[in-house]
């Protein structure tokens, strides 16, 4: 089973991504946070894997980060989840908000995933609460996990939130894009940013 990838990023899909490994090209399927944050093509890049194996296909699931992986092999357990949702899941919150809101028993926040219904949320809060308690911290406590920044109601962060998932992208992954304009600018810059301009240079990272 391959375990971890280690090479130079050929291509990168919406959620996909092809990794030459001493000239071999793997197709590895991640989250839609993680192709985003993922290295551009031709750079290094190291991945977590998990190999799914069936009779028809052999799939490369892909992590940047080891408790990205284990939340997905964690939800792989609750009857009725694939790694298709799994994945799904991932691409909707970050690892940290998905443990909390099992944590919580937040079934609401839960059912605003993609494919996940209020009965499949039930199961995973019942099932997972007291599994997923370890990967809420580390989520939190890793570098880089969270680039998210705090978003202010009424604010121009908060309301080009609203037009990027307006877009269809999911919540996490506009307020990443935000979150690494606010790196790239600074904080001063960015609290200057006209909404216009906010905009342009989030879809900038999400392109």
């Amino acid at each position: 089973m391959i375990a971890t990838l280690t090479g130079k990023v050929l291509s990168k899909g919406m959620d996909k991504a092809v990794v030459d490994v001493a000239g071999v090209g793997y197709e590895v399927f991640l989250s839609t946070d993680g192709v985003v944050r993922m290295v551009e093509r031709g750079e290094d890049v190291f991945l977590y894997i998990h190999t799914n194996v069936r009779e028809d296909a052999i799939t490369l699931y892909g992590f940047l980060e080891e408790q990205e992986k284990e939340l997905f092999l964690t939800l792989k357990t609750v009857s009725g989840i694939g790694p298709k949702l799994a994945l799904s899941m991932l691409s909707g919150m970050s690892v940290g908000e998905i443990c909390q809101a099992i944590i919580n028993g937040d079934i609401k926040r839960l059912t605003t995933l993609q494919g996940v219904g209020k009965k499949t949320a039930e199961r995973i809060c019942v099932d997972l609460k007291e599994k997923v308690a370890h990967l809420s911290f580390d989520a939190a406590s890793a570098s880089g996990t969270n680039v998210s920044p705090m978003v202010t109601p009424g604010s121009v962060a908060s309301d080009t939130l609203s037009a990027l998932t307006n877009l269809g992208y999911p919540d996490q992954i506009a307020r990443n894009a935000l979150g690494t304009v606010k790196k790239e600018m600074g904080e001063l810059l960015y609290n200057e940013l006209s909404l216009e301009e906010l905009i342009r240079n989030a879809l900038r990272i999400l392109a």
